[in-house]
């Protein structure tokens, strides 16, 4: 089980800007001035969870002016091209993962925090027969947390 940040998946911590750009041209998108500062908030840290909001905010601090719209589609392009996974804890709430590597989820709810527990220290049992013409592609597990009363 790792905390928030983990040397798996899509870590550009040790990348300098070119390599940002690559990365982003490899999966297909054209790297624009808002993407490449979007990479860079998102990837430089290790991995991470974060919401559309919290990155506008991360966004704003360091003085680069992208609209939250625009953030968002970013994400869901990032998501599409396989660069971010998102996370749907809730109808209304949706955290972009920087780790796409195979893993669950711990949901602090009490904190609104993400916290990955590594593939390997889940299993799932008792999966239904599939119905007909169907595979599983992938299985994503989120245990919800909430701190105990005294």
């Amino acid at each position: 089980m790792t905390d928030q940040k983990t040397n798996t998946g899509a870590d550009f911590s040790r990348t300098d800007p070119a390599a940002l750009e690559d990365r982003i041209r490899s999966a297909a998108l054209r790297p624009t001035r808002q993407r490449l500062a979007l990479a860079e908030l998102l990837f430089s840290n290790g991995n991470r969870h974060l919401t559309a909001e919290k990155l506008h905010s991360e966004v704003l601090h360091s003085g680069v002016k992208i609209s939250l719209a625009t953030i968002y589609n970013n994400l869901h392009q990032f998501t599409a091209a396989g660069l971010l996974r998102e996370v749907v804890v809730d109808s209304s709430k949706s955290y972009f993962d920087t780790n796409v590597t195979p893993h669950h989820h711990f949901f602090h709810e009490d904190e609104g925090r993400l916290q990955d527990i590594e593939s390997s220290e889940l299993t799932v049992l008792g999966i239904p027969n599939l119905p007909a013409g169907t595979a599983i592609s992938s299985i994503d597990v989120i245990v919800r947390l909430s701190k105990q009363s005294s």
